[in-house]
Order: C-alpha cells, then structure tokens, then sequence
C-alpha cells in the first residue's frame, strides 16, 4: 500500500507543477515588452540601412577652432559611423525606465511632439529629447546631452530632420572642457544630398 501512496503522491505533485499556479512558466518576456520611451536606436539603424541602400552625398559644415566655417562634401558615407554619437541621446533602456517625464501635444500643423525630460534626481547625461513625428513618421529629433565630473564637463545638442520619413540633414553643437584645458565648442552640421 505504501508503493501505491508514494505513486499517487509522486504523480499529484507532477499535475501540480504543471499548474497554472506556477509562475516559474508564466514569467514575462522581456523583449516582448513595448518600450518605454522613443526606440532611437531603432530609428538610428533604420535610417542607416536606408542611407547605405541610397548611398547619397553629404555636405558637412565644420565650425573650426578660430571661428571660420570649412565646408566639404563626403562620398560614400559609413552610416552606422556618422550616426553613432546620436546613440548617445537612447533613453530606452530598461534602467531608465520611470525616469523621464513624458509630455506630449499637437502642433498647430497636425504635427505630435513628444518630449521626454529628465525628472530631478536622475543621473543619466541626457537631460532632454523631443521627438516630433506624423503617424508614425519621425519629422525632428532634438536631444540635449551634458556630462559633468571632476575630469571633464561636455554639454551638446543634437538635432535630425527628416522629410518624407528619411534623414535630411542632422547639427551637432557642443561644448566640452577637460581639466587644465580651455573649453573647446564645436558644430557640425550635414546635409543629405
């Protein structure tokens, strides 16, 4: 009789686990999550496949050292490359999850703003980025981006217009000052050809 009750008890307590009472099978998945904040990562690698396919010209603007404007025009461009200093606006991580203020209005022109602001106690460097966007096609991205420590203090803006849902032009302009250093300030702006 003790061979039959250990069975019985041996097969209650598969039953059981197989339950859906167990939550070790029912966790949520991470991925499948929506994301909290704009997804520019997305957007970023987006634009650089459609770029690369396109291959077109770009014209860049440098503000140079002693205040004089050199402009050249690049071709072919890397678009992973060029957008990369961009990626540091993301806000879409999952510890930063809760700690933007999300504020969105319609524009006069139909238009959606997004603006997702750094809420006060927060130490991440981007203190601020607004998406503008019709539907589901990105018109504007502005982020402002500021780093401050001991060793150094850099702040930029950095600014992507589209037209017709792929990047037309893009403008960087910052400041940075590393201990014992002056500051430097620095602009580049290009032009999708």
């Amino acid at each position: 009789m003790h061979k039959n009750t250990a069975a019985l008890l041996g097969v209650l307590l598969g039953l059981a686990s197989c339950g859906p009472g167990n939550t070790a099978t029912v966790r949520p998945n991470p991925a499948n999550r929506k994301p909290a904040y704009f997804n520019l990562l997305g957007f970023l690698e987006q634009q650089s496949t459609l770029l690369g396919q396109r291959r077109p010209a770009v014209e860049k603007q440098v503000l140079l050292r002693d205040g004089q404007q050199e402009t050249t025009r690049v071709q072919p461009t890397d678009w992973t490359k060029e957008l990369q200093i961009f990626q540091q606006a993301d806000i879409n991580k999952p510890a930063l999850r809760g700690l933007y203020a999300v504020d969105s209005a319609t524009l006069p022109s139909g238009l959606v703003q997004r603006t997702y602001r750094r809420q006060p106690g927060t130490d991440h460097p981007v203190e601020q980025l607004t998406v503008v966007s019709q539907g589901n096609v990105v018109q504007d991205i502005t982020a402002s981006v500021a780093q401050d420590n001991p060793l150094v203090y850099s702040a930029k803006t950095v600014e992507l217009h589209c037209q017709n849902g792929q990047l037309a032009s893009y403008r960087v302009n910052g400041v940075q000052k590393l201990i014992l250093f002056d500051s430097v300030r620095y602009a580049v702006r290009g032009q999708v050809l």
